[in-house]
């Protein structure tokens, strides 16, 4: 029994070193910048052109946005441009299938509108549809592929059956064609490390949809690619939330962070100054990591997650520097302490301390020493509030936020919700990079409430 147990500790210690070194690999802002050395001096000692990759998937709803502005990337910039048609993803890279497709479709309702973008999907087309599509984008001419993908996105999505039916008829393809390319085209987005549409590839990095072009474009400026000299990018989000909120009305904010999320970290920054807006009632309701929830995360995708909530987090001014991942005894006991904490006011603070620690700083959060010295900073009693290690009610208190997470089809972190002060009319938004999003809603709110 005795050995059972060393050898369970031990897998364990060697599967939490192998995490934290994974981690920090793929987050480290050298290697990141190595990396980008290194593929352009490949490139040129192999006379290759600046080639662009794109994934496109036409049951995407986020490549239907994407498509968009490909015309303008192409006509901006000396590139060499791929599009490659993909199918399916991968299983093991979605988490709550049902729940992914549901949030998509309606996330891409509400931030097309932001670019201008008309999207006309109500619901995702029939897989007849979708193989007609597919079809016709197998033998269309790869110059021709933006002017026809962009047609076909829209018969499809509206539900336009004679126009997909006229375009199958211009451009034919057999069954056989049509499955070639799909499988062709997963293996190559399979060999780049991804596994969703709407995503482009450079020289060893990827950049998704709408959301990421931007880093695109500045490499491809650093290049010297850009044709023009002016500074303006390809996809600009019209906003008309102010950078403060000035009124009196107030609307709830609650925030579902995990202790294991980059990307969690990476918001803390500006959830913490949406939080000190005097019309918003901040509420803080963590959740516990999919890895604590028997979530598998693939290796390719844990790579790509941590590399871009890494570029992500250098943008917003709040780096990830050195991680020590708290899976397992560092979370629950870290999380332990938080019902006690929140009580008394400091339910933010301590959450944003405990993800500087395992994200900033490269420290075991599940250390009495350490909880003590966070304790304290927050000039609480850390003899009282110690006394929470021996309880069990957090692990409810995190079931029940998880659940309420479900209810707004989210699953993933960070996600938010947003209500009026009587908690009526709630509006859910899942991960960092819609916090703009989140801003608008709540402008939007503030003002009906005039």
């Amino acid at each position: 029994m005795l050995k059972t147990f060393i050898n369970f500790m031990t897998q364990r210690t060697i599967a939490a070193r192998v995490r934290n070194l994974f981690m920090n690999k793929h987050s480290s802002y050298e290697i990141f910048k190595s990396v980008r050395v290194d593929a352009e001096i490949s490139r040129q000692a192999e006379n290759r052109l600046h080639e662009v990759l794109y994934f496109h998937k036409v049951d995407d709803p986020y490549s239907h946005l994407t498509l968009q502005c490909i015309e303008e990337l192409r006509a901006s910039y000396d590139i060499s441009f791929k599009a490659i048609l993909v199918g399916e993803e991968n299983p093991e890279a979605v988490h709550e299938a049902s729940l992914y497709s549901n949030y998509c479709l309606e996330d891409v309702k509400r931030i097309a509108p932001f670019y201008d973008i008309a999207f006309p999907g109500k619901s995702y087309p029939s897989k007849e549809m979708i193989y007609k599509a597919n079809s016709i984008l197998t033998a269309v001419n790869k110059n021709k592929f933006s002017e026809i993908a962009i047609k076909v996105s829209f018969a499809l999505w509206s539900g336009n059956e004679d126009a997909i039916d006229a375009l199958c008829s211009a451009f034919p393809s057999s069954q056989d064609e049509v499955s070639e390319k799909i499988l062709l085209g997963n293996q190559t987005r399979d060999e780049k490390g991804y596994y969703f549409g709407s995503a482009f590839y450079y020289e060893k990095e990827l950049y998704w949809g709408l959301d990421r072009v931007n880093y695109l474009e500045e490499r491809l400026t650093e290049l010297g690619l850009k044709r023009t000299l002016d500074d303006k990018p390809v996809c600009i989000l019209k906003l008309k939330a102010p950078d403060q909120f000035n009124s009196s009305k107030k609307v709830n904010l609650t925030y579902y962070p995990s202790l294991n999320s980059p990307y969690t970290h990476v918001s803390t920054k500006r959830v913490k100054e949406l939080g000190q807006e005097s019309s918003i009632n901040l509420i803080t309701k963590p959740v516990l990591p999919m890895l604590m929830r028997g979530m598998i995360i693939p290796s390719y995708k844990g790579k790509y997650i941590i590399s871009d909530a890494a570029r992500e987090g250098r943008k917003h001014k709040h780096e990830i520097k050195s991680i020590y991942s708290p899976i397992g005894f560092p979370a629950r006991k870290a999380y332990s302490l938080f019902p006690a904490i929140d009580k008394a006011g400091k339910g933010f603070e301590y959450i944003q301390e405990l993800l500087n620690a395992s994200f900033q700083d490269g420290i075991n959060i599940g250390s009495d020493d350490y909880l003590q010295s966070v304790v304290i900073k927050l000039d609480l009693d850390w003899n009282d509030i110690k006394k929470n290690f021996k309880s069990n009610a957090w692990k409810q208190d995190l079931d029940n936020n998880l659940k309420e997470m479900y209810e707004g089809n989210c699953w993933g972190v960070p996600s938010f919700k947003i209500t009026n002060e009587d908690g009526s009319d709630p509006y859910y938004v899942w991960g960092q990079d819609r916090m703009w999003l989140i801003k608008e809603e709540i402008n939007k709110r503030i003002k009906d409430l005039v």
